[in-house]
């Protein structure tokens, strides 16, 4: 039993060390990888619990099942979901210290109010001055409304505005008391204090006139600044600026019409063929006579006294200068929206004219205005590198990263490489549109570039009549990477590359990557050492090892046999002298011949 034991004993102890001895190695090896490309993960590892520890005893049940007295869950259907009462969430929440105002969603939430509280004041404040529909009757409404407005607007003041983070010197400042002051020192903190003037103490003198209210409509930069901000979160904002100039037209026909019901209670309702008859939605009427005013399409009652004459003339100046404007700012709306289609149909025509003019043929006419199609509505640009140019060499480089990094880094050649190398290398890349059954590269032609499929097929084409489909790339995948650092004027190619279908690759020169690799000289002998041990690894053409077509001088013999072997050396042992040596000799002769 003791032996049986000492054995046992040791048996666990050599598992145990030769456990030990493969973790030393893989971690040695995972230290070896991350000194070689520091892309990798880290090498640290979540602890694996033990069988022992993972398997609860009988009866008992796992501490982190339990519910504990704190959690807060909530049942959905067959699901039971942890959450904290929104009680405590509201509790917990603070209030940014600063607030960005190019980027914070939330700031534009809240000037989305302070606009909508806007708008009541302009938009509201002529109806209730000129039309009879604020009465002591609804009077408290109206001024509930009113008093939440300016609520909006106090809140903006203390909280908001004074919260904002600005830029002095090339610096972001937080600072709290210096983003007060400011504030206080800028033309908005003037024009939100105008707008909050106390006339509403007027009241008690004049009455509730909702004229004494017109100051907060001078709150006009809240609007503009919404506007600025709400267009640069929306992926069609021409889509809103039409809508914006559209209300535009329509609220100088909203005051406009609010001036009519004035002038016609001025001269009295009904009182002339001119003025208002008092019939009907006297909002509704007065608006149409105010559309058919400012469009000016006429049809309308001659004014009969002094006073109308005036008002009619102004209202004709008025009516022209104003549409003018609208329609000069839809058509400026209109075109920039449509700028990037105009310049594909220009493009596109001029094309088409240069082919025309050199009686290109049809085929290739078509296949022109094919890539054309396809890459504008695919890309929504003929060339992405027109549009990036104009951004600083840091934002392209963000970008690149964004949409290259994941696919480049993947490529067997480029890992363990310099990150900055990787990040260079990705400035270069060219993107390419090719058409269905369009050749990517041909065999026998000298490869100089690398492609990274982005989106679309391409097939690898051989066999003997070379139409033959060996493998099928899709999207992520690489090819011609060899290409870039072969040296003696470049590495054929060994297959023909066809798009399968509308194929968008990204090209890689191999100019552009020496130019890089100049300034990196531990990355260059990296690639120059894998680049060997790739070629050395892929399977040569048949041409080249030299296939069935291919005679040569003298043919392949049969192995020699082995008892023929014995013989032979049996003969050599005895000095090699008669037809067995002879022919041993002749033997050795052609071998050499052969070699």
């Amino acid at each position: 039993r003791i032996g049986s034991a000492t054995s046992l004993s040791s048996a666990v102890i050599n598992t145990r060390l030769q456990e030990l001895v493969r973790l030393f190695k893989e971690r040695t090896e995972k230290v070896k990888e991350k000194l070689i490309d520091p892309d990798v993960t880290s090498d640290d590892e979540s602890p694996v619990a033990s069988p022992a520890a993972a398997v609860p005893a009988p009866g008992a049940e796992l501490e982190e099942d339990k519910p504990s007295g704190d959690d807060h869950y909530c049942e959905m259907l067959c699901c039971t979901f942890k959450s904290r009462p929104w009680l405590d969430r509201l509790k917990s929440y603070q209030f940014p210290s600063s607030i960005d105002p190019l980027t914070n969603l939330m700031y534009v939430l809240w000037l989305f109010f302070v606009v909508m509280a806007w708008n009541w004041n302009c938009w509201l404040i002529p109806v209730r001055w000129a039309f009879p529909y604020q009465t002591p009757a609804n009077i408290h409404y109206w001024l509930l409304v009113d008093y939440l407005c300016d609520l909006i607007y106090l809140l903006d003041i203390l909280i908001f505005q004074t919260r904002l983070q600005f830029v002095q010197g090339g610096d972001i400042i937080t600072d709290k008391k210096a983003m007060q002051e400011n504030y206080l020192r800028s033309q908005r903190f003037k024009m939100d204090v105008l707008c909050l003037l106390p006339l509403d103490f007027f009241y008690f003198k004049v009455g509730v006139n909702p004229l004494l209210r017109f100051p907060r409509c001078l709150k006009y930069m809240a609007f503009f600044e919404f506007n600025n901000r709400l267009e640069a979160i929306l992926t069609k904002a021409y889509i809103y600026r039409v809508i914006r100039t559209t209300a535009y037209l329509l609220y100088s026909l909203h005051v406009n019409s609010c001036l009519y019901y004035w002038a016609s209670a001025y001269e009295g309702l009904g009182s002339t063929t001119w003025v208002y008859d008092g019939e009907g939605n006297s909002y509704i009427r007065c608006y149409y006579w105010a559309v058919k005013t400012l469009i000016t399409i006429g049809g309308l009652p001659d004014p009969k006294t002094l006073f109308e004459i005036v008002f009619q003339l102004l209202n004709y100046f008025t009516g022209i200068f104003a549409f003018s404007v609208m329609i000069g700012q839809m058509r400026d709306v209109v075109g920039a929206a449509t700028a990037g289609q105009t310049y594909y149909r220009s493009c596109m025509d001029s094309t088409i004219k240069y082919m025309n003019f050199y009686k290109i043929p049809k085929t290739v006419q078509n296949r022109v205005k094919t890539w054309y199609e396809y890459t504008w509505h695919s890309q929504g640009m003929l060339d992405e590198s027109e549009l990036l140019v104009q951004l600083p060499d840091k934002m392209r480089l963000d970008i690149a990263i964004d949409v290259n990094y994941n696919i480049v880094s993947k490529v067997a050649l480029f890992q363990g490489c310099d990150r900055q190398m990787i990040f260079d290398m990705l400035k270069r890349l060219r993107s390419v549109v090719y058409l269905p059954n369009d050749y990517v590269c041909k065999k026998g032609e000298i490869g100089r570039e690398m492609y990274i499929i982005q989106a679309g097929q391409v097939q690898v084409l051989g066999g003997p009549d070379g139409k033959s489909v060996l493998v099928t790339l899709k999207a992520g995948s690489v090819f011609g990477e060899i290409s870039l650092l072969a040296a003696g004027g470049g590495n054929r190619r060994t297959a023909n590359v066809v798009a399968r279908g509308f194929a968008n690759l990204f090209i890689l020169e191999k100019k552009d990557l020496n130019e890089i690799l100049v300034h990196y000289p531990e990355s260059q002998k990296l690639l120059r050492k894998k680049a060997k041990k790739m070629l050395k690894n892929n399977n040569k053409p048949k041409d080249e090892k030299g296939g069935p077509g291919d005679p040569l001088i003298i043919p392949p013999k049969a192995g020699t046999p082995k008892l023929f072997r014995a013989a032979l050396a049996a003969t050599g042992r005895m000095g090699g002298k008669g037809p067995q040596g002879r022919l041993r000799w002749r033997l050795k002769e052609l071998k050499a011949v052969q070699e």
